[in-house]
């Protein structure tokens, strides 16, 4: 049985993001990324490794994950990277004093769809702050009914896809996982739709 907090695991969708971050590895040094739902943080940690200043954060409902996120940096020698407790859909002192972003990294955050109003409420908020930031994402299809396309076109986002062979991550050997079932990740890019005439 896995732990109640999902946090705690490293799901193949961390594998995929991380991947897509290595093959983007030129353009991050300097980078401003925050991951949310940071969990065991393999994406962050790997943004950080490549040069990005990265901010990891989950809920702060959830200390095990904090301190997951916590031994992850010590583990990967980067201890002076910031761990924040940042709640989705929840404005708090943390988020609105956040540093300006450039990346807003998740991966296997839309998990849960009672979440995903919230995900993408605070995802908005950033990218409100920072217009020309984008949300880097990577999610397992797990139900057909799912989606959150009508929660983009209420919160103003726009999503691109983008194809797992552009970046070698259609490889079977790397999101593999010893959970039982067929994982089939899929990866977007949300930014803000821009409005008419901008």
């Amino acid at each position: 049985v896995l732990d109640s907090q999902y946090g705690l695991y490293v799901w193949p969708c961390a594998v995929v993001l991380a991947q897509y971050l290595w093959a983007h590895r030129r353009s991050l040094p300097g980078k401003r990324v925050l991951e949310i739902g940071a969990g065991v943080s393999l994406p962050g940690v790997v943004a950080a490794r490549c040069g990005a200043r990265v901010i990891l954060s989950d809920s702060e409902e959830l200390p095990r994950c904090l301190q997951s996120c916590r031994s992850s940096c010590l583990m990967n020698r980067l201890p002076h990277v910031p761990v924040l407790g940042l709640t989705w859909g929840r404005v708090s002192p943390e988020l609105l004093s956040l540093a300006p972003i450039d990346i807003i990294l998740g991966s296997d955050v839309f998990f849960e769809p009672k979440d995903f109003e919230d995900i993408l409420t605070t995802i908005y908020f950033l990218l409100e702050k920072n217009p020309h930031a984008q949300f880097w994402t990577t999610y397992q299809v797990r139900s057909a009914d799912w989606s959150i396309e009508a929660l983009l076109y209420k919160w103003k986002l726009k999503s691109t896809h983008v194809p797992l062979h552009s970046f070698g991550a259609d490889k079977e050997h790397l999101a593999s996982s010893s959970l039982p079932g067929r994982h089939t990740i899929e990866m977007m890019i949300i930014s803000l739709a821009q409005s008419e005439g901008t």
